[in-house]
């Protein structure tokens, strides 16, 4: 938990504030059992009723002070827990989009989720209790033993014997129930793992009538997930009733002993009533501090988990003598080479890619064609170091892709990623992601390319059409070619199609071929596709087989010497389409 306390740094102000203005409180409510004694000692007992009187307006005023001096602690302890919950929320969002693709990948999507909006929750719920009750309740416990030595030692000996057994009490549970929240937030994770399947996949899960089975899956797991709960609000709720036995025992013992020394005319009646009051005072507190105590628990647990992320870094990292693209490059350079590359994904015993090497000119169509899990995808998200390789290089106009800074490599290169993805906003702000400077003129021609200028013509708002999540008010196709479109929008040196025409019909895809051939001819263009009549116009064509290299070059010539592409073609096209 220590190690998430430096981002209450901007709030030093109010973490001093409140525990101080709680202490306030505190004080001037252990003076009330002693005014209590006055009023009962002095006041009743001599009928002396200005003194009570007296007395009354001096409970009064503690009573307004000590409110005034609640609120003020509340108010900045609520202060600098939100403040506290931002700026770790903000350092975390940050950090994973830090990570790269490989730990995202061993993650997971789902208790990243949890983690930055549960777990942090839990921990800005701790904080705000523990500002304000932490010192507080000790305080009272302490300071009530010490102000019942000052009524009479005898009786306050009881307070020594029973504030180290509720101590004992306390933290036990406390121990015991630290590594069973941790537990309680795992099975929250699976959870939202379901809950984010079925929500994504609810029309797979709909077609093929699975909702019965989804139901029972996730009652199960939430059933497993209440088990947890209910175990560890059994242990947490042992807190009470034995801090309520405890403190009673002690009371009695009090009384007892108190009756005693009245009658022995040691103490007045007044003060057995102000230990009585002390050892209340006492019970209320650790009731609060029970709670604080399972809260805390919870928030230490959950802070574990939020160091745990933190704790991951990226594999993907600068080094330090990073250099710009900006410089003059030959044109004999290829702008892309890859030499003898393997890699393999994270707890993978074997490789994904192996023995890898080609190289592309500037300017060149290059078609990567394949069987499915042959390594198409991974090949191409090698290129912008959405991964490193585990051995030999990737080149990008003729050095190392790690010698250059990660922006300024990204920003050379155009994405359409299989899964079109389209952000809640207007086409114009979708259109900027790629560039936030794009005019409306550059953002049509990207969109006239991507062959998505008749969807545009046909939506009343032009540019200002309001895509809703996930472009979930448009066709798969229309998201497909939004996607392209944005992509070409920042006019990268380096376009990847990575099987972004899926959902297209052929006409379609071949006028976006067309187009993008004859709209970009400084432009180097992978496309990466299932399809044959896709890639053959390719000025090279890169086979992959079980992530290996079956043959590289272009349609005629792999018909010759490469089976694995002969086979794919005549599965899919007719003769003569083969060899038209």
């Amino acid at each position: 938990m220590y190690k998430l306390l430096c981002y209450l740094k901007n709030y030093k102000k109010e973490t001093i504030i409140s525990p101080l203005f709680k202490m306030l409180e505190a004080s001037f409510e252990l003076f009330v059992p002693l005014v209590m004694a006055s009023i009962i000692d002095t006041g009743i007992a001599a009928k002396d009723t200005p003194h009570i009187l007296k007395m009354g307006g001096i409970l009064i005023l503690l009573a307004l002070i000590g409110l005034v001096c609640s609120l003020t602690a509340q108010y900045y302890a609520a202060k600098a827990s939100v403040g506290f919950g931002t700026e770790l929320r903000k350092a975390l969002f940050a950090h994973i989009n830090a990570l790269s693709y490989s730990e995202i990948d061993t993650i997971g999507t789902s208790t990243l989720i949890t983690r930055i909006t549960s777990d942090i929750n839990q921990i800005q719920s701790g904080v705000n209790l523990v500002l304000r009750l932490f010192l507080r309740s000790p305080f009272i416990v302490i300071g009530a033993m010490i102000m019942a030595f000052t009524v009479n030692v005898k009786a306050a000996l009881v307070f020594v014997v029973a504030i180290p057994l509720l101590a004992i009490v306390v933290f036990g549970i406390m121990l015991a129930c630290i590594p069973l929240h941790r537990n309680v937030q795992k099975k929250l994770d699976e959870v939202l793992l379901i809950t984010r399947e079925n929500l994504t996949g609810a029309r797979v899960i709909r077609s093929v009538c699975r909702q019965e089975h989804e139901k029972d899956t996730f009652e199960q797991t939430n059933a497993e997930l209440v088990d947890i709960q209910t175990f560890v609000g059994k242990i947490s709720a042992f807190l009470n009733p034995v801090t309520y036995v405890i403190v009673n025992v002690a009371l009695i013992v009090i009384i007892y002993i108190g009756g005693i020394e009245v009658d022995n005319g040691i103490i007045t009646q007044g003060q057995v009533i102000a230990l009585v009051n002390y050892m209340s005072q006492i019970l209320v507190e650790l009731v609060k501090l029970a709670n604080l105590i399972i809260t805390f628990t919870k928030s230490l647990a959950c802070a574990n988990r939020i160091n745990e992320i933190f704790a991951k870094k990226p594999t993907v990292t600068e080094i330090s003598h990073t250099i710009n693209i900006e410089k003059e490059i030959s044109s004999a350079t290829p702008i892309i080479e890859f030499q003898n590359v393997s890699f393999s994904y994270a707890g993978a015993k074997e490789h994904a890619l192996t023995d890898i090497s080609f190289s592309i000119k500037c300017g060149e169509t290059i078609g990567i064609i394949g069987g499915t899990g042959s390594g198409k995808s991974t090949l191409i998200n090698l290129i912008p170091r959405f991964y490193d390789v585990s051995e030999g290089r990737v080149l990008f106009h003729g050095t190392n892709v790690t010698q250059y800074k990660l922006e300024a490599l990204r920003t050379k290169i155009g994405i359409v990623p299989q899964k079109a993805v389209l952000f809640k906003g207007t086409l114009r702000d979708n259109m900027k992601w790629s560039d936030k400077n794009a005019s409306d003129k550059t953002i049509m021609q990207a969109i006239r390319i991507a062959q998505a200028e008749d969807i545009v013509a046909s939506k009343e708002e032009g540019l200002d059409f309001m895509i809703e999540q996930g472009g979930s008010n448009l066709s798969g196709g229309q998201k497909q070619r939004f996607t392209i479109a944005r992509a070409l929008v920042r006019k990268p040196e380096i376009l990847i199609l990575d099987d972004s025409a899926s959902a297209l019909d052929f006409a379609t895809d071949a006028r976006l071929r067309k187009a993008i051939r004859e709209n970009t001819t400084d432009m180097t263009v992978f496309i990466v596709s299932q399809r044959a009549t896709t890639i053959k116009d390719a000025d090279q064509i890169i086979v992959l087989d079980d992530g290996e290299i079956a043959g590289i070059g272009t349609h005629t010539q792999l018909l010759q010497t490469c089976q694995v592409y002969k086979e794919i073609c005549l599965s899919q096209l007719s003769n003569e389409e083969v060899n038209a």
